[in-house]
């Protein structure tokens, strides 16, 4: 049996009638860069995070850069997050101008962990950026309490939980802002590039608007120096489209979560992810940990099962960010999970039967590995 990591096509041909038919309208109407078809999606996707404000943009990292500088963020500043991340929740600090400053993340959840949190701001902290790894929500009452006592700014890094909770509240909606990428593999993925910030702030809804459109307040009047990152008309349409259901695809990611703990949950050596009771998870990425994870990929690669790797090198000990002076051993928990995560196939169409074959093949690579 072959089992793709990933699977967009079965994602897009229930769609493609419609979606067709939506590139269709765009064209006709000529509204390619922002416009209506962006508009319409972005009032749909505030109302599915409970927020006031959805501001489409040309992905996720335009969504932490704007957030970032809408903030007032700059050099000289310090932003705590995590180095068990995407390069890109850094990339958007340091392109601000500001520094990146790390904190390692808690042993179940692979979020920040609050524990450690004080102890990293300084008098240049100015925002925290806590990071929704494969799913999951951060800790979200202990850093906002944390951020309120110290006046600091929270901007969640939502872009792997579309539609995911905490204790009732969607992902993106609790810090200042929340920013979510629709890279195509993501659980609301668009036909190309595209992102969003929500908040429940009209100010910062008006700056990163400017923002995200040349510094404009109205046409060819700039306010502020901007940046060209609108959302074009294509991928508002189709986003508006997928958007009605990402419920349903949360939701049989979670079953085919559940199937693989409850079939590996014997399994020697196999660390399944924890889940939080009082938080929803919207599995992005299903990630083991697991010893010998270069062997185990390149094993079960040969039995038709494709996994990945997220992420093989944490953030502080990337060539790009050697000059912060991190060094192996400063984030202990990032360090082990990079070294043992295994991300098995999940998107919602696959088969029960898919998931079972995946779940035995891991199981037979873990008594090989014990016996070799």
């Amino acid at each position: 049996m072959q089992v793709p990591f990933l699977n967009l096509r079965a994602a897009h041909d229930p769609l493609r009638n419609e979606l067709i038919a939506s590139i269709q309208e765009v064209i006709d109407a000529s509204a390619f860069a922002g416009g209506p078809f962006v508009a319409k999606f972005e009032g749909d996707f505030a109302a599915f995070c409970h927020c006031a404000h959805a501001i489409g943009l040309g992905n996720g990292t335009d969504a932490l850069w704007l957030s970032l500088l809408a903030l007032g963020i700059g050099p000289g500043d310090e932003v705590i997050t995590v180095p068990s991340t995407f390069l890109a929740t850094a990339e958007a600090i340091t392109y601000t101008g500001a520094t990146p400053v790390f904190v390692d993340i808690e042993e179940q959840t692979y979020t920040l962990n609050p524990e450690l949190l004080e102890k990293a701001i300084t008098p240049r902290t100015r925002a925290i950026i806590p990071v929704h790894l494969f799913g999951q929500v951060a800790d979200m009452d202990p850093i906002m309490a944390i951020a309120g006592r110290h006046g600091l700014h929270v901007i969640e890094d939502a872009c792997q939980a579309h539609g995911a909770e905490y204790k009732g509240r969607a992902a993106g909606s609790i810090g200042d802002t929340g920013c979510f990428s629709f890279y195509p593999g993501k659980n609301l993925g668009a036909l190309g590039e595209a992102g969003a910030v929500v908040t429940n702030k009209a100010d910062l809804k008006d700056k990163i608007q400017m923002l995200r459109d040349h510094g404009q307040s109205r046409k060819y009047h700039h306010a502020v120096v901007g940046w060209n990152a609108r959302m074009d008309g294509i991928q508002g349409a189709a986003l508006r489209i997928k958007l009605k259901g990402l419920a349903a695809g949360n939701a049989a990611r979670r079953q085919h979560a559940h199937r693989y703990d409850e079939l590996l949950s014997e399994a020697e050596g196999v660390t399944t992810p924890r889940v939080s009771n009082d938080r929803v998870h919207v599995y992005h990425i299903y990630a083991l940990r697991v010893q010998r994870r270069d062997w185990m990929l390149q094993t079960l690669g040969t039995k038709g099962v494709s996994c990945g790797i997220h992420y093989p090198i944490p953030v502080h000990l990337q060539e790009a960010y050697r000059s912060l002076g991190y060094t192996r051993g400063s984030f202990p928990v990032a360090e082990r999970c990079a070294d043992e995560f295994l991300s098995l196939p999940m998107f919602p169409e696959l088969t029960p039967d898919q998931v079972d074959y995946v779940a035995r093949e891991v199981i037979a690579c873990v008594r090989q590995g014990k016996s070799a």
